[in-house]
């Protein structure tokens, strides 16, 4: 059998290598231009100026067994025993010494039904039973009352268990409310559309901390005579409010992006509005809009800590609480690195497990 030669086209070239050498990578990326060789090298500096220092100031030098202030500040290092002295009012706030244990375990039923949650085979009704129960059960660990518990004041809870909670009912809440303003933003009834339209740019158009403010001193002016609202509830009202604005818009933009002709579909099989939107239009519209309502789910987690403002003892409140302590006075570099690691280590899980869903659910391009 006779070869064929193209004109133009070497038949003898070599296959190219797989992975480039660790040279050829860093030449391409770090020293390709004059520029990137001036950025490589400053990051270059920086890193070898801080990293060390950091590492020093942290771990070579650090105290984590110190069990007084004078001791730490001896050594030049990061004071972690301050950390271990006050952890425990870091995380439960102003609930009792004594019933700690009950929001420790309230917060890993929370956090067990979240990750319960983030697993496919149970997205089905069993989920909303085991919501339920959960719930109850974080509710009668956090009140008591009953069961032999002593009664706690919601206006003691605090930290983390705080944080879990307003952040949780807020997504729970707001969601389902987000996708009905989307919904009604869309619709061709003019009275639903203005509500809407209305809403989502009024609450989009204020920063959450007034919606707090509004919540904890305006509201109860408008409330009857003798009837009053705690100030937890509010707090969480003004949360989804505002939560449900963004989320809102973000699934709009989700509906614009669904062909015109899937609704064309929809009708011709006889789908009335409702089954449209639930069965053919919505799944596609909430896969194409992960990310960005995932965005909105983690800076929702963190501006939690906003209720500060208002007195409530969240995560953030609670550990400026521990810096009261005469006695370790001069500690907020390690007690700031604690709660932004606490904050990290929940936003960085809520990123990385929507990466993993939406390669689940084949949401992206491949290219």
């Amino acid at each position: 059998m006779s070869t064929v030669n193209t004109p133009g086209v070497a038949l003898n070239d070599e296959a190219p290598a797989a992975h480039a050498s660790a040279w050829s990578w860093m030449r391409s990326q770090l020293f390709s231009t004059p520029l990137n060789c001036l950025l490589t090298i400053l990051s270059a500096w920086l890193l070898l100026a801080t990293v060390p220092a950091i590492v020093e100031w942290a771990f070579i030098k650090a105290n984590i067994s110190a069990t007084t202030a004078q001791e730490c500040r001896g050594t030049g290092g990061a004071c972690w025993a301050f950390i271990y002295e006050k952890h425990r009012l870091i995380l439960f706030g102003l609930y009792p010494y004594d019933e700690q244990w009950r929001p420790l375990i309230a917060t890993c039923i929370l956090l067990g039904v979240i990750v319960l949650s983030g697993v496919r085979k149970f997205w089905n009704l069993w989920l909303v039973v085991i919501w339920t129960v959960a719930l109850v059960a974080v509710a009668v660990l956090m009140w008591g009352g009953i069961f032999g518990l002593k009664f706690v004041e919601n206006s003691l809870w605090g930290g983390l268990p705080l944080t879990l909670i307003l952040s949780t009912f807020g997504i729970a809440f707001a969601f389902p409310i987000g996708v009905l303003l989307a919904l009604g933003r869309r619709s061709t009834m003019p009275a639903i559309k203005s509500i809407c339209v209305v809403y989502i740019e009024l609450i989009r158009g204020v920063p959450l901390i007034s919606l707090l403010f509004m919540s904890a001193v305006m509201l109860p002016l408008f409330l009857p005579e003798g009837m009053s609202i705690d100030k937890l509830l509010r707090a969480q009202i003004a949360i989804i409010m505002f939560a449900a604005a963004y989320i809102a818009e973000t699934i709009r933009g989700g509906l614009q992006a669904i062909p015109k002709g899937q609704f064309e579909g929809a009708e011709s099989i006889g789908l009335n509005y409702w089954q449209t939107m639930r069965l053919v239009v919505l799944p596609q519209a909430l896969k194409i809009v992960i990310p960005p309502l995932v965005g909105i789910f983690i800076a929702m987690f963190k501006d939690t800590s906003l209720v500060v403002v208002i007195g409530i003892f969240d995560l953030t409140q609670a550990a400026k609480a521990a810096l009261t302590d005469q006695s370790w006075r001069g500690f907020s570099s390690e007690l700031y690195i604690f709660i932004a690691l606490i904050y990290f280590a929940f936003c960085f899980s809520m990123s990385k497990y929507s990466q993993s869903l939406e390669k689940r659910l084949s949401t992206g391009y491949q290219r």
